[in-house]
């Protein structure tokens, strides 16, 4: 769902608020697009493993064992940093709301709870339907998808 008249009409205040009283901070933020620097860490991550698989051959070859492992672990380091780079880049920053698009039950929370605590408990006590931060999150994920 897109913003309305009187919320675009408030940001387009504050933003112009923005650039009269901090012309300076305004103007590097607006030059500066994270994508870009995610980009450029995948590409650093991406150097870095094919350095990890040059020391990883260069131990098997030569049997050197440590140089063989360091090889490997450079390139699961590379591979994770890459990983996450990535999806920063993409805007997938946690997995908070991807069980819930693939269809599992609204009630089921993501995190080391596991959906089981005393949230719960409480929440069934208080009112069947759902609590008041799982309607926002449904309502901003219901809202990013109309966007597309």
């Amino acid at each position: 769902m897109p913003l309305s008249e009187h919320e675009q009409r408030q940001l387009e205040q504050i933003e112009q608020a923005l650039y009269t009283d901090y012309p300076k901070l305004a103007q590097s933020v607006r030059a500066q697009d994270p994508r870009i620097h995610y980009k450029r860490r995948v590409v650093e991550a991406a150097i870095g493993f094919l350095v990890g698989v040059g020391l990883l051959l260069a131990g098997v070859i030569s049997k050197i064992i440590p140089v063989g492992v360091g090889g490997f672990l450079v390139m699961l380091a590379c591979a994770m940093w890459a990983l996450t780079s990535w999806r920063h880049m993409g805007g997938i920053v946690s997995g908070r709301g991807v069980a819930r698009a693939q269809g599992a039950p609204p009630g089921m929370r993501e995190g080391r709870r596991g959906g089981r605590g005393r949230r719960r408990g409480r929440r069934d006590k208080s009112s069947p339907g759902l609590s008041f931060m799982e309607r926002l999150e449904e309502r901003w994920r219901r809202r990013q998808e109309g966007g597309r």
